[in-house]
């Protein structure tokens, strides 16, 4: 499609929430900048939003009325969506942008309610496989997930982080507090229990106890949604002993400049990440990185920092003892991180993307059916039943059984 073309296309985005500072929303704004420069009409439809970010973005039911049969939609799946599910309704083409859903278990005991979603959403995936164009994960972690669900068409949207939010002026307040001559770990990301706090908590502990009594633990990330994990974990520091365990919650982009500053290595526990966009952020500070070699992390890492393999976090305070003691391999593990991000910061995210996006415009259009004139009220009695469902299960116990329902139908 040339120049010319574009000028007359459009294709929009839709997802759940727009949230300032993180990866997925990052990651949005920077495909609406690639596909304006391109020439295309783009905006962002979004169910909830960032205050910050709310002047960037349309109310996703605009979508109803407001697009043309021609425009493509560019989905970014999550769980649990009022706004995916109206994407889902409309007749116009749709490239799927798969971000992963972690698996349902890592929630069961500690957020009920994040279990069912996750459970529903991976199971809600499978339906847009006759739905959608082209499905893209922006890790080829996420894509096998695609090619395992049955997806036809898949490919790689790479992430290409921006990182002009880590050259803002650092936090002072931050640096003063933690800027010393003592060891700061550090690691970012939501406390969530997939990402492994307990191990983060173990292996400080282990380093601390075997080689570095002063060494300070910084945890960075919202904890939202999960105080009483928080609680759980803040339990257990304080029952193995843990000093100078700092959980900072969600910080502002100065703050999350500071920590990088100050931090002497970044040690991530995580089991299942679909990309992991601090890692590379990490990179980026020149920060040496030690991860557990799980899911996306060894792919994002693309050989730079170091990985391990083990639970035993007296083995993975050793290796940490060894990256900061020992001045060589320090150097090796930086050089081997610059490598990386150069590799990470070559790659064409501009042209990868117009190339999926005329791709898919030249797919043959769509001969679903326009949305019912009642979708709404649909809609409406739908989330109608889901708050009775949540708040009132009672009710739902109520009903009789399908076997007594089958009884009653041949007693007549």
């Amino acid at each position: 499609m040339t120049a010319a073309g574009r000028a007359g296309a459009s294709a929009h985005q839709v997802l759940a929430t727009l949230g300032y500072g993180d990866a997925i929303g990052n990651e949005v704004l920077g495909i609406q900048r690639a596909l304006r420069a391109a020439g295309f009409t783009s905006d962002i439809f979004v169910e909830t939003v960032d205050p910050r970010l709310e002047h960037l973005t349309r109310d996703y039911r605009d979508l109803i009325g407001g697009l043309d049969a021609a425009d493509l939609l560019i989905h970014h799946f999550s769980i649990g969506s009022r706004a995916s599910r109206v994407a889902y309704a409309l007749p116009n083409r749709m490239v799927l942008v798969y971000h992963n859903i972690t698996p349902p278990e890592y929630f069961v005991g500690v957020h009920a309610l994040l279990a069912q979603l996750c459970f529903m959403g991976r199971r809600e995936l499978g339906a847009y496989r006759d739905r959608c164009v082209l499905a893209l994960g922006d890790s080829a972690f996420n894509r096998a997930e695609l090619d395992r669900l049955g997806f036809a068409a898949t490919g790689v949207l790479p992430v290409v982080p921006d990182f002009s939010h880590l050259d803002a002026e650092p936090n002072r307040f931050v640096a003063r507090e933690f800027d010393d001559d003592r060891t700061n770990l550090l690691f970012v990301g939501r406390v969530i229990p997939n990402k492994r706090f307990e191990d983060l908590i173990r292996i400080h502990h282990a380093y601390r106890t075997l080689y570095d009594p002063g060494a300070r633990l910084l945890l960075v990330g919202s904890y939202s949604g999960f105080e009483w994990y928080l609680t759980m974990l803040q339990a257990m520091a304080g029952r193995l002993g843990a000093r100078d365990v700092h959980f900072a919650g969600h910080v502002s982009n100065e703050e999350l400049a500071a920590y990088y500053e100050v931090a002497d290595l970044f040690l991530c526990a995580s089991e299942h990440e679909g990309f992991c966009v601090p890692l590379v952020e990490a990179f980026y500070a020149r920060v040496p990185v030690v991860a557990y070699a799980a899911a996306a992390v060894p792919a994002t890492m693309d050989g730079g920092g170091l990985l391990y393999d083990t639970k035993d976090p007296r083995q993975v305070a050793s290796l940490l003892r060894a990256v900061l003691s020992d001045d060589g391999v320090y150097r090796g593990v930086l050089a081997s991180q610059d490598a990386a991000l150069t590799r990470l910061r070559g790659r064409d995210f501009a042209g990868t993307l117009l190339g999926f996006v005329e791709r898919a415009l030249a797919a043959p259009a769509e001969t679903r059916h326009a949305v019912a004139a009642d979708f709404w009220e649909q809609v409406r009695v739908e989330e109608h039943y889901e708050h009775l469902r949540e708040h009132r299960p009672a009710l739902y116990q109520a009903l009789p059984k399908e076997q007594d329902v089958a009884r009653s139908r041949e007693d007549r």
